[in-house]
Order: structure tokens, then sequence, then C-alpha cells
């Protein structure tokens, strides 16, 4: 074992934050590494990890690069994938029993989009400092959007 990863537990610590995020898009990336910058470094966290999560079934988290191009690559292989307007299962009110709720978003697409964007992402925090990569940022992806929704951001470590 490396000098770097034998630490003392008596300092463990935890420091959560829900963020507000409001897409503005259907599909939407949103760029949300400073508030997860902000809360690893106001945590006094040396070494640990930080962990984004939405809590949402058709929103997630991903790593990836911010680059336009490429983020509207992804949109469209994410609507390739799950297309709006073609029939789900899901949507169809007049079958479904469970989960229903009035004025029911019609979101079918976007669960099934879900599958390819995970709900979570873990960061390491070395010396303080987020470990991403030079191109790595952290986005909320909206997949039904526009909508008001939240992440959770937790960092913990000593």
């Amino acid at each position: 074992m490396t000098e770097a990863s034998t630490r003392s537990m008596a300092a463990f610590q935890t420091r959560s934050r829900r963020i507000p995020v409001l897409s503005v898009r259907p599909t939407d990336f949103i760029d949300v590494t400073a508030d997860v910058e902000a809360l690893a470094r106001d945590s006094g966290v040396r070494d640990g990890m930080a962990i984004v999560y939405a809590s949402h079934t058709t929103a997630g988290v991903m790593i990836n690069e911010a680059e336009p191009l490429l983020l509207e690559d992804l949109r469209r292989r994410l609507e390739e994938f799950a297309p709006r307007g073609r029939a789900y299962m899901h949507d169809d009110l007049t079958v479904r029993t469970v989960n229903v709720e009035p004025n029911e978003r019609v979101n079918g697409h976007a669960h099934c989009q879900r599958l390819m964007v995970g709900a979570s992402e873990c960061i390491p925090i070395v010396g303080g400092d987020l470990q991403l990569g030079r191109w790595q940022r952290v986005f909320f992806v909206e997949l039904d959007g526009p909508r008001p929704r939240e992440i959770v951001i937790q960092v913990l470590g000593v």
C-alpha cells in the first residue's frame, strides 16, 4: 500500500448539498463542475471522493468533454436510441395503473434514454483537488425537459 492510500479514519467527514438545476431544452447537458468543485473545496476534505447524483428517473449525470459538437452528437445518439413521439407502453395511460399522477408527462422515451446515462458519478479527491482529466466536466443530463430539477452532491473523506 502506498502512503497516500493509508489514512486515519479519525477525521472522516461528509458534506452534502442539493443544487437546483434548470434545463432549457428537452435534452440538455448542464455543466455542474463548478458546483462540485465548490463543495469539495468548502468541505475541507483532502483525500476522498465527490459523488454527484441525479434523483430522477428521466435525468442523469455523466462525465465528458464540454465540446458543443460532441454534446450534439450525444443528444442525437440518445434520440436515435429512444426517439420522442414513438409509442411507449409507459405513456399509454389507458392501461398503465402504477405511478400515475395528474398531468402525467408523456416521457417513455426519456426513461428508455436513461439506460444510456448513469444516475451518478464518483470523482476522486486527492490533495483537496477533484481528479478530473484535462477535458473532463461533470454534466447533469436532462432527458425530459425543460423543467426544474436538482442534483445531490456529497463529498466524503479525510
